[in-house]
């Protein structure tokens, strides 16, 4: 699962990077990509290409440059215990390791932002860089904390591959844990049910047993009353 995550985070920064644009000089690389707020459409009015930074977290909520910091060493200690918890959780089921392979995929191409473009474009210092989004679509009005929003908040394939993780868990790895549980329910009833006819049975055999003994002590004792009669 480790190589989905490295691909999501590969075609996460590819993207990024092929709409913010690069330059590094010393490697004689120069890409110019879109300008700040520059959009263009891919789908009508539905689905269009709009540059845009995100100082806060995903889908563009911003809680203010006080908690940048943190919202940053959260996000690299999150980061941490993922990847540990991916690989804790490596013999589990295909939809566990699948959504946490996502989410990580997703927490690392977001963390790379908040920490190094800062430094890489030369505007913030580390841990203080702008996540870039892109991707822009109007799917209807509605209102989140306070603001209204006109189209969806413009997102990027990191901020997907966390959704999409997420859903994994709450829907799939969720499904996929109750035909454990009544398989192991139904292993206990058969499995007490056995026991009950093992004791069953041999209750009946002990049963059995005492009915053979107190014939045989009846015969004994008119056996031995014919022989005092006899005498």
């Amino acid at each position: 699962m480790l190589i989905l995550t490295f691909g999501i985070i590969v075609i996460d920064q590819i993207t990024k990077l092929y709409v913010k644009g690069i330059s590094i000089p010393f490697l004689n690389i120069e890409f110019v990509g879109m300008f700040l707020g520059e959009s263009f459409s891919v789908i009508g009015n539905f689905f269009r290409i709009t540059f845009t930074e995100n100082p806060g977290m995903a889908f563009g909520f911003d809680p203010g440059s006080d908690f940048k910091l943190w919202i940053s060493l959260f996000s690299l200690f999150a980061s941490i215990g993922l990847l540990i918890y991916l690989y804790v959780v490596r013999d589990k089921s295909i939809s566990l390791r699948l959504a946490i392979a996502l989410i990580l995929g997703g927490a690392v191409g977001n963390l790379i932002d908040r920490m190094f473009y800062g430094l890489l474009f030369d505007y913030a210092p580390l841990f203080y860089g702008k996540v870039v989004d892109f991707f822009d679509f109007d799917f209807f009005n509605f209102t989140i904390l306070g603001r209204s929003y006109e189209r969806w908040p413009i997102f990027n394939i990191a901020d997907a591959s966390v959704t999409v993780g997420v859903l994994i868990l709450l829907f799939f790895y969720k499904h996929s844990k109750d035909p454990e549980k009544v398989d192991s329910n139904q292993s206990s009833e058969i499995e007490a049910a056995a026991e009950g006819e093992n004791l069953g049975s041999t209750q009946s055999n002990n049963d059995d047993a005492d009915l053979n003994n107190k014939k045989d002590s009846l015969s004994n004792d008119q056996n031995n009353k014919g022989k005092t009669i006899s005498v």
